[in-house]
């Protein structure tokens, strides 16, 4: 393999965008391209998984007909990957047409104080880690010449409209090469929620629509610059706020959704259902404009998404959403984390409907589009993409592989240590940073061909595979030069728990929370928090709580040194939703996490019920949190004690 292909098979599977160029509607064949210059329309959804569309026939609960208006016009990828399993790192591979491997952003940190421009190795990590896990970039450097300031120098008029997440000023849209920049914030999603009064610095809904949904307003503000640039070449960069969380949406469309919600559906969550609608009508928007000012047939048009769909987060008393077939979601290295839909439509080259099976990558985006609009890379740049041209025309392109670097580890379910995977045809190997014995790597290999859920490992059984794809890993690795996990000098065996990776509860919404005031005071030793007041009524803890996030915790006079406890308790709700109860340990931040934590079932009728919650600790308890419900109610807690696995009183409570 030659460094050129090596370099060039660096783009891979990332993301799930298409180059749409839009056709008039019934079309059967693609008008000549005309002597102007064609427009560039790049929509981008956050955190739409493979499964959130109709394109593949993996969901009958979500609703997405413009998105099928689009796939009409154009070619569907039905293996199109982002370049990380998170927004962040994608959204600059998409602008740079670099992996997170060479650009250094690998986690979605560039909203937070700290700016660091260069990845860093860090010396050691916890005890109970196998790998270290590098110090990520958290900006978008300005010394990189982007897919914007390379349309700004061809003449182009360039907008960037919604999330951006890669850095305030001076890292903002408008130092990139974009001359718009609405609405202008540097954060992770919407700012407060989606539907109006939103918190955002300077942008503010319609006064005349009081509720309005914040994905309607920025596909309102698209299309005045659309309006505007009609009759001068222009590149929107339309990228969604939709539909990454707060999980909120549309009164309307989520009553309109709760009636077909099916309870053995894994995608059962109403509002995520509403949420996916509006963000659908942005697309429709979009294309009517297009086809209104009589451009659609001189616009390429990219759609895509710029990770897997949200399994982590509980919406409606269910995850978010699920990837069904593919395993994990957002933020895992599995399929469900970077596979997503794609659509490319250009009337010159694409035929209208089309379908390919193509590999193709987000940092493919930025070669492809100068490919298509006959456009020289700058002297001395280099891309880990590569453009697929060939591909689009309806022919096979020459790729030996894609590269996934995610070396970071979020505990949510189906987590990974620090790992990296390459696809190579059909093949995928995931290797895990140290994941094996002594330092070595642990290996998991899929023939997704045959098992697109990533069910069996093979990595045992065709050692000679696993050995060629890590090898490919290393050049890659190699090449990018990226900056790696390595060995953990205060990894400790006796702290290692191997059964607990990939396991991990579903956290809050992160939807728009009423929090508790600052000057909360405790009830009989338990702090509330989140949404919960807290109150005794005849010898009983009374919660009540006006929202999605009640919660309470309570700091014990002395450590428990029992490994295995048991948390019981008489409860009684009007809330909905399941509970969780958290412990802490000594000597661990923070004090409350998911990885330290057990769910429990809750019968939210009103009347007394006995519960028993059990875990096994690693280090002394010193406190518990009681998560009772998911939604606004009255919960009342008696008969409240920790017990040892046998039975015997740790801890009592008296109200």
């Amino acid at each position: 393999m030659t460094d050129s292909t090596c370099h060039a098979g660096l783009a891979v599977c990332q993301r799930l965008a298409i180059f749409v160029c839009i056709l008039t509607p019934g079309a059967l064949t693609a008008p000549a391209r005309a002597e102007t210059k064609p427009n560039v329309v790049f929509i981008l959804a956050d955190d739409l998984g493979w499964s959130d569309t109709t394109l593949f026939g993996t969901t009958s609960f979500y609703k997405t007909p413009n998105i099928e208006r689009l796939a009409a016009r154009g070619m569907t990828f039905t293996r199109a990957y982002s370049d990380s399993p998170l927004c962040s790192p994608t959204r600059a591979s998409i602008l740079t047409g670099l992996s997170p491997a060479r650009h250094g952003i690998t986690t979605p940190n560039c909203h937070l104080p700290l700016v660091r421009l260069s990845a860093a190795a860090t010396e050691s990590g916890p005890a109970n880690q196998k790998a270290t896990i590098p110090n990520p970039v958290t900006r978008l450097k300005t010394d990189y010449y982007t897919l914007a300031e390379m349309f700004r120098d061809h003449g182009y008029a360039t907008g960037h409209f919604g999330k951006w997440h890669l850095g305030a000023e001076p890292y903002s849209p408008l130092e990139h090469g974009f001359d718009v920049d609405v609405p202008h914030h540097p954060g992770p999603g919407p700012a407060g929620s989606y539907v109006a009064p939103w918190a955002f610095k300077d942008f503010d809904h319609d006064p005349d629509i009081p509720d309005q949904h914040l994905e309607d307003r920025m596909a309102k503000e698209a299309v005045a610059f659309l309006d505007q640039h009609r009759d001068e070449p222009f590149f929107l960069n339309y990228w969604m706020f939709s539909v990454h969380a707060p999980f909120d949406a549309k009164k309307s469309l989520i009553d309109k959704y709760r009636p077909l919600v099916d309870a053995n559906d894994s995608q059962r969550s109403p509002t995520y259902a509403a949420m996916i609608e509006s963000m659908d009508d942005a697309v429709g928007v979009l294309l009517d404009t297009l086809d209104r000012l009589g451009i659609a047939d001189n616009t390429i048009i990219v759609f895509a998404s710029d990770n897997g769909g949200n399994m982590y987060n509980e919406v409606d008393g269910t995850s978010a959403t699920s990837n069904a077939p593919l395993r994990g979601g957002k933020a895992t290295m599995y399929e469900g984390g970077v596979r997503g839909p794609a659509i490319v439509v250009d009337p010159g080259r694409v035929q209208p409907g089309s379908r390919s099976d193509e590999v193709i990558q987000s940092s493919d985006f930025y070669p492809t589009l100068l490919e298509l609009l006959d456009i020289e890379a700058q002297p001395n740049q280099a891309f880990d993409g590569i453009s697929i041209v060939p591909a689009l025309e309806g022919g096979a392109l020459e790729r030996d592989a894609i590269f996934t670097y995610f070396p970071h580890s979020p505990h949510i379910p189906e987590w990974l240590p620090p790992a990296v995977s390459v696809h190579a045809g059909d093949w995928k190997l995931i290797r895990v940073f140290h994941g094996g014995d002594d330092g070595t790597h642990d290996f998991k290999l899929f023939h997704l061909k045959d098992d697109i859920g990533e069910q069996q490992n093979l990595a045992s059984e065709f050692p000679d595979r696993v050995a060629q794809l890590d090898q490919l890993i290393d050049a890659f690795l190699s090449d990018t030069g990226a900056v790696l996990p390595a060995v953990n000098p205060k990894f400790n065996p006796a702290k290692y728990q191997r059964d607990l990776i990939g396991k991990a509860a579903l956290k809050g919404s992160g939807g728009n929370k009423k929090q508790r005031p600052r000057n909360a005071k405790p009830v009989a030793g338990w702090l509330p928090g989140g949404t919960c007041q807290l109150s005794l009524k005849a010898h009983a803890l009374v919660v009540s709580s006006d929202g999605r996030d009640p919660y309470l915790s309570f700091t014990l006079p002395d450590s428990v040194a029992d490994k295995d406890l048991v948390l019981q308790f008489t409860m009684k709700s009007t809330a909905s939703g399941d509970g969780q109860v958290f412990w802490a340990e000594a000597g661990v931040t923070p004090p409350f996490a998911a990885v330290r934590s057990k769910p429990f079932s809750v019968q939210h009728d009103g009347n007394d019920h006995q519960y028993r919650v059990q875990w096994s600790a690693q280090s002394p308890v010193v406190g518990v949190r009681i998560d009772p419900a998911k939604g606004e109610g009255q919960i009342v807690l008696s008969n409240l004690r920790i017990t040892t696995a046998d039975g015997n009183d740790v801890y009592r409570w008296e109200f």
